[in-house]
């Protein structure tokens, strides 16, 4: 917790308010049963109205001042708890935001999305009960021991062995509860995988009509957490049973040894009533504390869990005096190998090449052969295992991550929109773009010939994902977005797959005319789209094959015939 605790910094009013309206509702509430012994002893015996009025307008009155302490604590306590919750979940969408791919690699997207939801949420609600139930109980343990040993000291004698009997079942409960809302956390995480993984491939699920396939892996899933959540729950029932054994005991104790006494003119039936009260509220601040301390295990799952990610540094290092200025957009790998963190392989062996500023650099290669890979070392979305990546004769270690990846426009192969407008997606290249700033990137894109038939034009409304767009309105949409950024690096990963050849080439055209200065690398599976770049690089097996022109590849490079031979013999054929 100490790694959470400064996060309450904004709310510590609150904070410090909710025990404090907590302990005098306590004293109001203990205030009460010793009232009711005088209206009792007093009042009934001497048959004085006035007395019990007096004496019931004054336990009015408390009732009425302890429960508006009660609100007030209420309020204070949700205030704190549930502010500190999404202070801590600001500061975790924070940290995420700053994770390397590696981070994300090895935690899955569902545990994110859980750990930012429900473990949040948990730690709120226990951060409330800390202040309200965690100060409650105890003071009106202590306060109600101390009325009921000022009653009579005689008949506390009874917790000797009620008290251990209590600390001893609720040791063993909650030791055996607290792997299981670990579990329980782990189960919720799978649960939201399947959902999030279904949700969205939806629309494959239904074209491959695998509703019921997926149904039943989603019931596995369910289940699971069902059943872990039954044998936590299990273990909570179990224990409100022996504490209410434990407690009617006890006041059945009561009832027989203070019986006797008053019977025996030595205690008021008004003490032994307001005794009981005390007794009840006593052993009612004990349960009160066991179910504390079960929220509180569940609590400590959660903060584990959040911790976890709060203490997870990016993979990705910034120099302490990075450089924020990048002279041009040449880039040279130099004996560059590359395994993922998880991997025990090398995914990229022995790269060498340098890429001129303003060329037009083609990436082939078979399915698998890493080239995608390649291309993220440059904006550092993955850092090198072995050798270095220079951009601009600087090794991009050196630049600050901002300002390198400022100057690297990156369309990757999923083509993300995010819901909002047209321009407002645009806007993600460059903050302050003007409108026609906006409609040249996506002229160059080749999406100003659809943009433009809207009504609506760049106010035009983008659903989530942009499933509103064809796969090929997407590409050139995410191309012009990243035109914006001014860069001196665009890579292009596999970005026009879903666009026709046509305009694959007035792309290609347009980037050759308009964008002489700009560093382009584009991977590609058809030869088509880069066999007019100035140079094309071969990939195989995470190695390069070969780097050439178009027509020297095709003497030299067996792989980059085969790709070329059996395209076109696939263009002839249809």
């Amino acid at each position: 917790m100490r790694k959470l605790l400064p996060h309450m910094r904004k709310y510590i009013k609150f904070a410090v308010l909710s025990p404090i309206f907590m302990i005098l509702e306590v004293v109001a509430d203990i205030i009460i049963p010793y009232l009711m012994s005088r209206i009792v002893d007093v009042g009934i015996a001497n048959q004085d109205v006035t007395y019990v009025l007096k004496i019931g307008s004054i336990m009015v009155v408390s009732a009425l001042i302890g429960m508006t302490f009660g609100v007030l604590s209420s309020h204070c306590g949700a205030r704190a708890g549930f502010g500190f919750a999404a202070e801590i979940r600001q500061e975790l969408y924070k940290k995420v935001q700053d994770f390397s791919f590696a981070n994300l690699d090895k935690f899955t997207v569902p545990s994110l999305v859980t750990r930012l939801t429900n473990d949040c949420n948990t730690i709120g609600q226990v951060t409330m009960m800390s202040l309200r139930m965690a100060v409650r109980a105890p003071f009106l343990m202590i306060f109600a021991l101390f009325m009921a040993m000022r009653i009579n000291a005689s008949l506390v004698r009874v917790f000797v062995v009620s008290i251990p009997f209590l600390i001893i079942a609720l040791t063993i409960i909650l030791s055996k509860a607290r792997p299981l809302f670990l579990k329980f956390q782990s189960r919720v995480d799978r649960v939201n995988a399947i959902i999030q993984e279904n949700l969205t491939a939806i629309r494959v699920v239904k074209s491959f009509n695998r509703q019921s396939y997926e149904e039943s892996r989603f019931k596995e899933r369910n289940d699971s957490l069902m059943n872990t959540a039954l044998k936590a729950i299990s273990l909570i029932v179990f224990l409100m049973p022996v504490l209410n054994i434990v407690v009617y005991s006890t006041i059945i104790a009561v009832l027989w040894f203070g019986g006797q006494q008053v019977v025996a003119g030595t205690m008021g039936s008004g003490e032994l009533i307001s005794f009981i009260t005390y007794i009840t509220q006593i052993l009612m601040a004990f349960m009160m504390m066991s179910f504390f301390f079960m929220q509180l295990l569940r609590g400590s799952a959660s903060v584990s869990r959040v911790v976890e990610i709060l203490n997870t540094e990016s993979e990705i290092k910034e120099d302490p005096q990075p450089l924020e200025e990048i002279s041009d957009g040449s880039v040279t790998f130099n004996k560059v190998s590359f395994r993922y963190p998880l991997s025990k392989e090398k995914t990229l062996k022995n790269i060498n090449f340098h890429i001129e500023s303003g060329e037009i650099l083609g990436i082939i290669g078979s399915t698998g052969s890493s080239k995608t890979t390649l291309v993220q070392l440059i904006p550092r979305l993955y850092d090198v295992t072995e050798g270095s990546v220079s951009v601009g004769g600087v090794d991009v270690r050196k630049y600050s991550i901002k300002a390198l990846r400022d100057n690297v426009a990156f369309v990757l192969q999923n083509n993300t929109l995010f819901s909002g407008t047209l321009r407002e997606n645009m806007k993600w290249g460059k903050e302050d773009a003007t409108d026609e700033e906006i409609i040249w990137a996506l002229k160059q894109a080749q999406a100003w010939e659809f943009v433009s038939k809207y009504e609506e034009g760049l106010d035009y409304w983008v659903e989530q994902g942009g499933d509103n767009f064809s796969g090929g309105q997407k590409q050139r949409l995410t191309i012009a977005r990243a035109l914006l950024k001014s860069p001196k690096i665009i890579i292009l990963d596999d970005s026009t797959s879903a666009v026709d050849m046509t305009t694959d080439a007035k792309i290609q055209r347009a980037f050759k005319e308009e964008l002489k200065d700009v560093t382009t690398i584009i991977i590609a599976q058809r030869v088509s789209s880069i066999q007019h770049a100035d140079r094309i690089l071969v990939m195989n097996e995470g190695e390069v094959e070969q780097i050439g022109k178009h027509e020297d590849l095709l003497n030299n490079s067996p792989i980059y015939r085969e790709i070329y031979e059996s395209q076109k013999k696939g263009v002839v054929g249809a």
